[in-house]
């Protein structure tokens, strides 16, 4: 046999690819780590939702995890099941269980590259985000979802599924917070949000634009998030035991108080009032808040558009030459501009909140930070 060719030479795409291998294992190191089976480590956390919910019985993680095509490409993949229900029937415990469970594969396997999770995709951002503002790790956790189950044509699940993987093996995926993985784009867990109820490309973040793709030949990313989390974060899981109470309330024409006095009577430690446009209130729910604040309940606003902000009032006491009546001045003392986030996520980070501090001005800055 001839002497192979230079790396330079116009024939020397014509030779085996094994044996381009075995002459030149420098020119292919990603190759030649993957022959040697030194491939990325990712664990796969199962929750259930549609992603699993065949007719007749749901997928298993072990199910699931054997239908991932070529999963052994990308990752060395080991897998367990934590839950196994429709992603509306997690409770709050069981979020809390998640975000432990999570923190103690990270602490106790420093080999460990990423952890994959499935959730189903009704209440999948919250459960991304909780996890978002839990995970004291720059390790990548990556939520995935299908919107449709196993048993009909067109399920994504699998697909979905690998491309998870292959972001939680991805280097550049650290440091960048929960990231959700479905139909070939990454988003953050901070901005994403279902906006449609059946088409496939119902994650989005709206104007804040997704984070990166899942392509073919690699993962990509464009964008970074710049508020609080990772390491970062200051909500510590392990201490946690219960979620205080926090309760969501919307605006609409003629809304009544006594849903936010129910709310309070009935042990909710926070609210927050999905406002129409940038504050708007409506009905007499203003008596209802001015209860809720007597009560040392605090209220965060947030917009029900799906998008913008609320900001903190510029002066405490108002200001344009308005005069604050006594009862608004106490409710004033217990609100919260809720920020950029929906009302969904804006209870997320309240609760959160609640479980470090109940002094007005430290969950305004929480608010602003994360």
């Amino acid at each position: 046999m001839n002497a192979p060719p230079s790396s330079s030479s116009n024939t020397y795409r014509f030779w085996p690819l094994a044996l381009l291998l075995a002459i030149t294992p420098l020119a292919h190191p990603l190759l030649a780590q993957r022959a040697q089976g030194d491939l990325p480590r990712v664990h796969f956390v199962a929750t259930g939702g549609t992603i699993s919910n065949r007719d007749g019985g749901r997928l298993s993680a072990e199910e699931l995890a054997k239908s991932i095509p070529g999963v052994d490409r990308y990752a060395q993949l080991t897998h367990e099941q934590f839950t196994n229900v429709a992603s509306s029937e997690l409770t709050l415990a069981q979020w809390v269980g998640l975000s432990k469970r999570i923190n103690h594969l990270f602490a106790t396997d420093k080999e460990l590259d990423g952890i994959v999770v499935t959730s189903g995709t009704d209440t999948l951002e919250e459960t991304a985000f909780f996890l978002h503002l839990t995970v004291r790790d720059p390790r990548p956790v990556i939520v995935v979802g299908s919107m449709r189950n196993p048993s009909t044509i067109g399920y994504e699940g699998a697909a979905n599924l690998l491309e998870g993987v292959r972001v939680a093996a991805e280097p550049a995926s650290r440091d960048k917070g929960v990231l959700v993985v479905l139909n070939d784009e990454i988003n953050s867990a901070r901005n994403v949000t279902k906006t449609d109820a059946l088409r496939l490309q119902t994650f989005r973040s709206r104007e804040l634009g997704l984070l990166g793709v899942v392509d073919r030949d690699r993962v990509v990313y464009f964008n970074q998030i710049t508020q609080r989390h990772n390491e970062r974060v200051e909500f510590d899981i392990t201490k946690v035991t219960e979620l205080p109470r926090v309760d969501v309330l919307m605006v609409y024409q003629g809304a009544p108080a006594d849903l936010i006095k129910a709310a309070v009577d009935n042990g909710a430690k926070g609210i927050v009032m999905a406002v129409a446009g940038a504050g708007a209130l409506s009905g007499n729910q203003s008596e209802g808040l001015n209860y809720a604040a007597s009560k040392g309940v605090f209220i965060v606003t947030s917009t029900r558009t799906g998008s913008g902000r609320i900001a903190p009032p510029r002066a405490p006491g108002g200001g344009g030459g308005f005069q604050l009546s006594a009862d608004q001045q106490r409710r004033r003392q217990f609100t919260i501009a809720g920020e950029d986030h929906i009302p969904i996520k804006a209870r997320i980070l309240l609760m959160l909140a609640l479980t470090k501090t109940t002094d007005r001005n430290e969950l305004q800055r929480i608010f602003s930070e994360y």
